[in-house]
Parts: structure tokens; C-alpha cells; sequence
């Protein structure tokens, strides 16, 4: 991905401990300078002020209900007392992916005569608090909709790398643009109205319902690559690593992967084939309205 040279997004919250002077709670504002690459992917949270987003292996003991974002929450990273240089590149990769992602959807939502609020992205290396409950690095990125915020901890990068098998920058950027897909959900009451109808839905009814959430937010990240290409950020194999990331996060790979077997109705995400056609739908198609996953009979 050619991002270097590109503006990044104000709307970062840099909680991690050490961070190069900024104090948790606090937001580093800087625009239009460079940086460097690489990003992330997996498990979502969500709805309410509940944090949904929890390890596959715990949905399957005995939680199928709650959902697990775009990689499944495996990670195993722990907090570190001071971010490197390495880390401080990354966080420039960030913010300009978060600031593409603003630009794009402030064009969609202004066709439609609405205002777009962008989310804030938070870093955070260690336990800290959340509108949806405590935001764990041992959990993966996720989005909360209580607060509007997208949680990461950059020591899940080489967990998406080396553990699922999903290198490259552009394979982490599609992971930002998923999570930024459930902001747009949250915004036009998606995630709300999931939120309501879940309460009265049998388990695997609820797991069904958040596939097609789930494959929704692929199809916007298909929309942002697409935007990316019309900027002409993308570089070669760049739509190959994210159609990568989306195979290796599917639902049946990451249960194959831990267990040995897949089981279907414990899925909330969508298998690895369903994951790859949603994202090229909507990298394809370039229309939101081509991402509607809930009027399809097999989506």
C-alpha cells in the first residue's frame, strides 16, 4: 500500500504506557507526515454496554451467542513497558489507513446529505476501560458502540503474521476498514437493531444474524479498497493479502485451525469463501447498497 507521505487521522487516542510524552486519555493531532507499515485483524465485541468479543474456543464451550470480531481474539500479547520505533511506524500506518477510511465515507455519507461522524481509533498495550467494558490486548482490536471507538494493540500484528497467517500491510488494512465497517453499521442503527433482536433469538439464530453483520462489514472494507485504488494507494498483491486475511479468519479455517473440525452453527462470521466473496463484492460493486446482507437467502 502506498501510504507514505499521506495525512493521518487526528482521531487517535494513544493509551499506551510510555508512548512518546502523550498521556492516556489524551489524543496525538498530527496531519499530513508519514510513517510506516503494517496493521491488523480480529475479534469484535459488541452491542450495548457489553464487550461481545471473546475467544473462538470460549464461543464454542459456551457462549455461541456473543460475537468475536474479524480474526477470532487469539492473541496472546502482553504489555510492554515502552513502545520501540518499529511500533511508532505502525502507528503512522494507522492513522493514515483511519484517515482514508474518513475521507471515503465522509464522500459517501455527504451523497446522502448526512454528516459523518468519524470513530476514534484507541491504542492501548495493557487492560483498560471501554463504553462496552474492559478492552483487553489479550482479545484483539474490536469496535464498541457505547463510545464509538475502535481498541487495538499493535503487538497483534505479528500475531496476524505469524498465527494466522495473513502478512502484509494491506492485509491489516483490511482489517481497520472492517472494524470502521461496524462504525457505519452503528451509525445507521445496523448494530442497534441487531442488538434488539438478538435478545429474543435462540443462540444459533443470533450466530446467523451476525454472519450477515459480519459479512456487511467485509463488504465496506471491499468498498474502502476499492476507494484505495481510485487513489491509486494500491500496489500489487495488495487485493491478494486481504482476500488472504479474509480466508484465514473465516470461521471454519480459524475452528479447523484450533480444533481439527469446523462447526457451522457455532459460526458468527462466515466461512473463509463467504468472507472473500463479500469483500470482493464490495470492492467490485463500489456501492453500499450492493452490501446489503440481510435481503440475500444465503448470504
Amino acid at each position: 500500500m502506498k501510504w507514505r507521505g499521506r495525512a493521518r487521522s487526528a482521531n487517535i487516542e494513544d493509551r499506551r504506557r510510555g508512548s512518546a510524552g502523550w498521556a492516556p486519555g489524551t489524543k496525538r493531532r498530527r496531519v499530513a507526515q508519514g510513517g510506516a507499515g503494517g496493521i491488523v485483524v480480529i475479534v469484535i465485541v459488541i452491542f450495548g454496554a457489553i464487550a461481545l468479543g471473546i475467544d473462538p474456543s470460549e464461543i464454542l464451550r459456551s457462549q455461541p451467542d456473543l460475537l468475536r470480531d474479524i480474526g477470532g481474539g487469539q492473541a496472546t500479547t502482553t504489555g510492554r513497558p515502552a513502545p520501540d520505533a518499529g511500533e511508532e511506524e505502525l502507528v503512522d500506518f494507522v492513522g493514515v489507513v483511519l484517515k482514508e477510511t474518513e475521507t471515503l465515507w465522509s464522500e459517501v455519507f455527504a451523497q446522502n446529505g448526512i454528516d459523518y461522524s468519524a470513530p476514534t481509533l484507541v491504542l492501548i498495550d495493557s487492560r483498560d476501560r471501554s463504553g462496552c467494558g474492559i478492552a483487553d490486548p489479550n482479545t484483539g482490536p474490536f469496535y464498541c458502540p457505547a463510545d464509538q471507538n475502535i481498541y487495538l494493540d499493535l503487538g497483534f500484528y505479528e500475531q496476524l503474521r505469524a498465527r494466522f497467517g495473513a502478512p502484509g500491510d494491506f492485509a491489516q488494512a483490511y482489517v481497520i476498514a472492517h472494524e470502521v465497517g461496524h462504525h457505519i453499521q452503528n451509525l445507521v442503527g445496523t448494530l442497534g437493531d441487531f442488538n434488539q433482536a438478538r435478545q429474543s433469538m435462540r443462540p444459533e439464530e443470533a450466530n446467523a444474524y451476525s454472519v450477515r453483520v459480519e459479512l456487511q462489514a467485509d463488504c465496506y472494507a471491499g468498498i474502502w479498497a476499492s476507494y484505495a485504488g481510485r487513489e491509486n494507494l494500491l500496489e500489487r498483491g495488495d487485493i491478494a493479502e486481504a482476500l488472504n486475511a479474509a480466508e484465514q479468519i473465516g470461521d471454519d479455517a480459524i475452528q479447523i485451525r484450533t480444533q481439527g473440525y469446523a462447526v457451522p452453527r457455532t459460526f458468527s462470521h462466515g466461512t473463509s469463501e463467504q468472507r472473500q466473496r463479500w469483500f470482493r463484492r464490495g470492492f467490485e460493486a463500489r456501492e453500499v447498497a450492493e452490501c446489503d446482507t440481510f435481503e440475500v437467502a444465503n448470504p
